[in-house]
């Protein structure tokens, strides 16, 4: 017999070990008719996240994505918006996100198509090409994606291109768009296999580019080429800018600000050695545009970088995984607010390490940090979020989370070179490169 065949006194023993269990019982009577998350609550562990900070950037009115997996957009947009609220002294105000997906899904359908052309060699079933293909094109994307698209096509105020029911509800246009991307891809592929030139397969994928950009323009709208900035600041005096560009728009208010930012991640695996930069191959949306590239920092370091910087009174655009010991009612993240394990009997312990070897936690969302909580020893405690989830839940749209839980679901940050410190240096490596599947190359939606 198979060692690892389940026999039958197996079944046996287990039965009798359940049924004379009290917990087991009690949790199947808890779990009958509720929710694992809400029975698993700790009640005192939510009274200890409160929305009370020694370190507090006053910001802005959060921000709703609806029913799209903008936030990257969302949280660096909330980013720009308060340097240039600051600027102009206004009470309220939003930088398009409509306008940055509608380039970033152009752009990124082309990185693709041409994707598809470069390992057209390559058989179907080859890994490479299979992640492409199912990756596809979708709203995620990373923060160094979103200053790529800002360099080439700029920014303009939300009032002059806002959202349309496409553009917040995005999951039909997407499986339309990855149907095309997909019929595009078969053909490209086919056409290389009879062996047509390089400048047949270009003028194919131009021809798709056409479609696509028609497509979006129904979608979204055709994006402005010029545009007036209209506003009103806080002392009520109305302003009129003609004459804008998008790319003048963003020189003009946000200036240098982009190239200061440098991407940290922190990833305590051994295939990735801390004060090393690396890259992902294939992770982009702009073909001839930066590449992602992330400096690898030890959690102490990367918290006193995003530290530095709210303490110089500037948000922090972050990256992290949502999915784990959250209430979002509440507006928290917490471990200590969940005891899984006394519910289920389950051995649930999993470092930040093995969770990422193992493929149960990564970045799915990208949120900014507005504060931060320090203890006596100036130690964080817990730490403010500007979510951009609307502001029915948490405070007003704003949430916490604890100081564990981000040492274990934050992995990445955006942060001006300056709040590295001695580390700027580390910088000027070249990036060792990870595989497209590789965990740091996921995107936050």
């Amino acid at each position: 017999m198979n060692k690892a065949e389940i026999t039958q006194a197996q079944l046996t023993a287990w039965s009798e070990s359940y049924r004379a269990c009290p917990q087991r019982k009690l949790a199947a009577l808890a779990l009958g008719k509720t929710d694992l998350n809400e029975v698993a609550f700790v009640p005192e562990g939510a009274w200890k996240m409160r929305q009370k900070f020694s370190v507090e950037i006053e910001t802005l009115e959060v921000t709703s994505q609806q029913a799209s997996g903008r936030c990257w957009l969302f949280a660096a947009t909330n980013v720009l918006r308060e340097h240039i609220a600051r600027e102009l002294k206004l009470e309220k105000f939003e930088l398009s996100q409509s306008f940055l997906a509608f380039w970033d899904k152009f752009e990124r359908c082309n990185y693709l198509l041409q994707a598809v052309i470069d390992t057209a060699g390559l058989p179907a079933d080859d890994r490479v090409v299979a992640h492409l293909l199912t990756t596809g094109v979708h709203d995620g994307g990373q923060w160094d994606m979103f200053v790529n698209i800002v360099e080439k096509y700029g920014l303009v105020p939300k009032d002059v291109y806002d959202e349309t029911y496409q553009a917040c509800h995005t999951r039909s246009m997407n499986a339309v768009l990855n149907r095309s991307l997909k019929s595009g891809a078969a053909k490209l592929r086919r056409m290389a296999a009879e062996g047509k030139t390089a400048e047949e397969l270009s003028a194919a994928r131009e021809e798709m580019l056409g479609k696509i950009y028609g497509f979006l323009c129904s979608c979204y709208g055709e994006p402005p080429k010029a545009f007036d900035f209209e506003y009103v600041d806080c002392d009520k005096v109305y302003h009129l800018e003609k004459g804008y560009t998008p790319i003048r728009f963003a020189q003009d208010y946000v200036g240098d600000a982009l190239s200061r930012m440098v991407s940290i991640i922190n990833a305590p695996t051994q295939d990735k050695p801390f004060h090393k930069t690396f890259t992902v191959k294939l992770l982009g949306n702009v073909v001839g545009g930066k590449g992602v590239k992330y400096l690898n920092l030890p959690m102490d370091e990367f918290k006193q970088a995003v530290i530095a910087q709210l303490q110089d009174g500037k948000v922090v655009w972050f990256g992290s995984d949502v999915g784990k010991f959250g209430e979002r009612e509440k507006g928290i993240w917490d471990d200590g607010c969940f005891d899984f394990e006394t519910l289920t009997g389950l051995d649930l312990d999993l470092s930040k390490e093995d969770a990422l070897n193992c493929w149960f936690a990564a970045m799915n969302h990208a949120m900014v940090l507005t504060g931060v909580n320090l203890d006596e020893n100036g130690k964080p405690t817990r730490w403010k979020i500007e979510n951009s989830w609307g502001d029915k839940n948490g405070a007003k749209g704003y949430y916490v989370c604890s100081d564990s839980w981000f040492d274990q679901y934050v992995f990445q940050a955006a942060v001006e070179e300056e709040f590295l410190g001695g580390m700027q240096s580390l910088l000027a490596q070249e990036p060792i490169e990870l595989a497209p599947w590789d965990p740091m190359g996921t995107l936050a939606d």
